[in-house]
């Protein structure tokens, strides 16, 4: 995995700037407005909290030394609500502040004043990369390399979530369970490349079919898949589970076989896969009596 100073685009990093005096505030916030950051500003910890209920930031640059709440302090509260943020802390005071104590309350990095363009404009793009890096191993980890959709152990994951999210707030959960009909002698006739093409254009069907942003797709097994409904009930679950078994059949010359549950209040997430999975296998075992070739996709 490769990461390059062109995957690199400030237009898309929203900067806060939090100092107490303005006569830092502004030279920073210009500067980094040069660079091509969106950037806003705060006089004050407190200020600067209220600026991260009201809009969505990517990098904090505080100054450490300000009246009420710090630059250190404002950077664990931060980091604690949003774990992805970069946070560079910024003093004119060396030798009270260590670099060690900003990276332990979660800085980035550590600057001193003055400082010019290229300076920060250095550690900046050094925090962006380190952040960018994490995230793709992150979604590398969450991602079944065959098919692109999530993996097993996400799928896990986001069900427990999004069960007790839906407990907790009365919202509507579907779940889709879906298994490839005769998978295994479409394996034995044609050999497991072609079972592994056939495989990645189920997960493109799958992919295609969601509501993007909303609803996600998740490879369960060898071949079997989920598809996890968010605000969806039985008629939403019942027409996506058709549309996806269509597309498959279409565009894949396979059959597939799919049941759905759909979450009540006091269901865990074991007995939601537990009813899906009973509607798979009864939806699998009447598909037994209707058995056509399958075809070479």
């Amino acid at each position: 995995m490769s990461m390059n100073n062109n995957d690199i685009s400030y237009e898309n990093e929203h900067v806060l700037v939090v100092d107490d005096e303005d006569i830092v505030r502004e030279p920073i916030s210009a500067m980094l407005e040069h660079l091509g950051f969106a950037v806003d500003t705060a006089g004050s910890g407190e200020e600067a909290l209220e600026k991260f209920r009201n809009n969505s930031y990517s990098f904090l640059l505080t100054d450490i030394r300000m009246p009420g709440l710090d630059g250190l302090e404002l950077i664990r509260i931060i980091k604690e609500k949003f774990p992805d943020i970069c946070a560079i802390a910024m003093t004119g005071y060396t030798r009270e502040y260590k670099y060690v104590e900003t990276i332990n309350a979660g800085a980035t990095d550590f600057v001193n004043k003055p400082f010019g363009i290229e300076e920060i404009e250095a550690k900046v793009k050094r925090g962006i990369i380190e952040r960018n890096i994490r995230q793709e191993l992150n979604r590398l980890s969450i991602t079944d390399a065959l098919t692109g959709l999530y993996n097993q152990r996400h799928f896990y994951d986001r069900l427990n979530e999004e069960t007790a999210r839906a407990e907790r707030q009365n919202h509507e959960l579907a779940l889709i369970l879906l298994d490839l009909n005769d998978f295994k002698a479409y394996n034995d006739s044609f050999g497991h490349l072609a079972g592994d093409e056939l495989l990645q254009k189920v997960g493109g069907v799958i992919n295609s079919k969601m509501r993007q942003n909303v609803d996600s797709g998740y490879r369960y097994g060898g071949d079997e898949f989920a598809v996890m409904l968010i605000e969806a009930d039985s008629t939403v679950a019942e027409m996506m589970s058709n549309r996806i078994q269509s597309g498959i059949l279409e565009e894949c010359n396979i059959s597939a076989s799919s049941g759905f549950a759909i979450f009540k209040k006091g269901l865990s997430s074991e007995a939601l896969v537990g009813q899906a999975d009973h509607k798979l296998y009864e939806n699998k075992a009447q598909n037994k009596s209707e058995k056509p070739v399958a075809e070479k996709a």
